[in-house]
């Protein structure tokens, strides 16, 4: 909205200024925030299983309505009175008004300092395309960067980047693991971490200690359960009341298959009395009968530790997927449990969930584009471009140590709409030409658009680079998902998309309308002034 106000002309009324404003720019902010709408809400509905991600995109989608609400009336009132100001030649931050050059002299020299940066100042009579063209960016762009990149020499190159940049981000995204690491909630150089570095190099031949909870009274004293339990812990490195109990009453010349009341006895009276056993003590719950009989044992527990190779998850997962399922079909009813499990259950879906969200927006996307009566070429060349940007950035934070979890998933979600809001206005900046060249309307697309999306991904890095600092490994995880976010959109917005559209469709030879958007005339206007300080505007074309 800024650089498209800066665009028009200070001699224009200030209603006229602010509805060419609404019309070159509100179609597509309103897209762009329906598609962060609509990729928000896919987080935020039952299709995603992880509860931090739709909290975060409920509160997300809250704030982008808030922000669409906000640009339409609070910052248009901006604009409006910045407009009202610059007709009456007034200070942007002080509203006084500007005195004429020859006065200015005689000022003070932190007076002068004041109004030679106010942006409204721009001399009596001259319109805001002068300023606009001074622009440092702007120059580059139009001088340099706009006649380089659609060399002919320079297209191959540029081609040849980006099969590198697919390559690498295919090569990553062959690669990616799920984010199911505890340690990666806590800050860096604490006692967690060090610990986990520690079992990792000593101890990563086995996996988390898994609880065994059967959590309904069972006929252990018969043969049968007995054998489907230590059938369930084969294989494992066990702590096991119930085996230690067998064995003793195997060195004791004593049946293990015997009636509930005698097994329960020597249980309680003999067995947990004995100084080597009491700690099994805890594992044991009784619950009690009527007077005079034997308490049933009402729950009970088992320790299981299994070896593992290198691939310790993926074998943690199966291992738990196996005892799930047979814990349903068991007559002793069990649990199984570890807390490492709560984070293999959050993030069981997380390497289809962001995809899934993302092809739904980009359909989104596509439909939304032929009901607004958008070229369809664009609506097409802006879902590829989306694509290509989570392609990318799943694939470069993989190959970056960063692992789906909760934080690198809302990145990815977040990455669709930073790349629309980069992307979009130069895709439809240079569908809307006719008349000319392709390597013509992408230089004039750079020069209206390329501005503005170079700014706003210079501010977004540079809020980046307090967040790199934070000593906290989701924080990491942020900066690092948002930094290759920023990377991947400056690149097709600069380079890529640029020099691809130089000799892929949209055609431009096909309906030529003179003096449409693309053929604005250059305005200059002089300034005369007399002795009355009534001041003119001589206009030439």
């Amino acid at each position: 909205m800024l650089s498209s106000w800066r665009r028009t002309r200070e001699d224009q009324h200030v209603k006229e200024r602010v509805a060419s404003v609404f019309e070159d720019v509100m179609l597509r902010f309103s897209g762009s925030t329906m598609l962060h709408l609509m990729t928000l809400g896919l987080a935020a509905s039952p299709l995603t299983n992880m509860e931090a991600v739709r909290l975060f995109c409920r509160t997300a989608a809250l704030a982008v309505t808030i922000s669409y609400v906000y640009m339409l009336s609070f910052y248009s009132s901006c604009l409006v009175f910045t407009g009202y100001l610059e007709t009456g030649y007034r200070h942007g931050c002080f509203c006084r008004r500007v005195p004429k050059p020859d006065r200015l002299d005689s000022k003070p020299a932190w007076y002068r300092c004041l109004i030679a940066n106010n942006p409204n100042s721009h001399g009596h009579g001259h319109v805001a395309n002068s300023t606009h063209d001074s622009h440092l960016l702007l120059g580059c762009v139009r001088r340099c960067y706009g006649d380089w990149i659609t060399n002919t020499y320079v297209k191959p190159f540029v081609v040849l980047l980006y099969l590198v940049y697919i390559s690498f981000g295919l090569m990553g995204f062959l690669q990616v693991t799920q984010g199911s690491d505890p340690s990666a909630l806590v800050a860096m150089d604490t006692t967690t971490v060090l610990y986990t570095r520690a079992q990792q190099r000593y101890f990563s031949s086995y996996s988390p200690v898994i609880g065994f909870y059967i959590y309904e009274s069972a006929p252990y004293w018969n043969a049968s359960v007995q054998r489907d339990l230590l059938e369930y812990a084969k294989g494992f490195q066990r702590i096991s009341w119930l085996e230690a109990y067998l064995n003793y009453l195997t060195d004791r010349n004593q049946s293990t298959s015997q009636s509930r009341e005698n097994f329960t006895r020597t249980l309680r009276h003999s067995f947990l009395r004995e100084p080597q056993f009491a700690h099994f003590a805890d594992d044991i719950i009784f619950a009690e009968r009527g007077q005079g009989e034997e308490p049933d044992v009402a729950a009970s527990r088992i320790f299981l530790v299994a070896k593992t190779t290198e691939n310790k998850r993926e074998e943690m997962s199966v291992l738990l997927d196996t005892l799930r399922r047979l814990s349903l079909t068991s007559r002793v009813r069990f649990l199984i449990f570890n807390p490492s499990f709560v984070y293999l259950d959050r993030y069981a879906a997380a390497v289809s969930s962001p995809l899934r969200h993302s092809l739904l927006a980009v359909l989104f996307l596509l439909g939304l584009s032929s009901l607004a009566v958008v070229e369809p070429l664009v609506s097409v060349w802006l879902g590829l471009t989306l694509l290509s940007v989570q392609f990318g950035v799943l694939g470069f934070m993989t190959l970056w140590g960063v692992e789906l979890d909760c934080m690198s998933v809302l990145c990815l979600i977040s990455a669709l709409g930073h790349s629309a809001d980069c992307s979009g206005p130069l895709l439809c900046g240079f569908a809307s030409g006719r008349g000319e060249s392709r390597t013509r309307w992408v230089r004039v697309a750079l020069e209206r658009h390329g501005v503005p999306s170079l700014q706003t991904l210079i501010c977004y890095s540079a809020a980046l680079v307090p967040v790199g600092s934070v000593r906290s490994n989701l924080t990491r995880t942020l900066f690092r998902c948002l930094t290759l976010t920023a990377g991947c959109s400056a690149l097709h917005t600069l380079a890529f998309l640029p020099t691809l559209l130089t000799f892929l469709p949209p055609s431009k030879s096909r309906g030529h309308r003179p003096g449409g958007d693309g053929q604005r005339q250059e305005v200059e206007c002089v300034e005369m002034n007399d002795s009355t300080r009534v001041v003119d505007q001589i206009t030439t074309v």
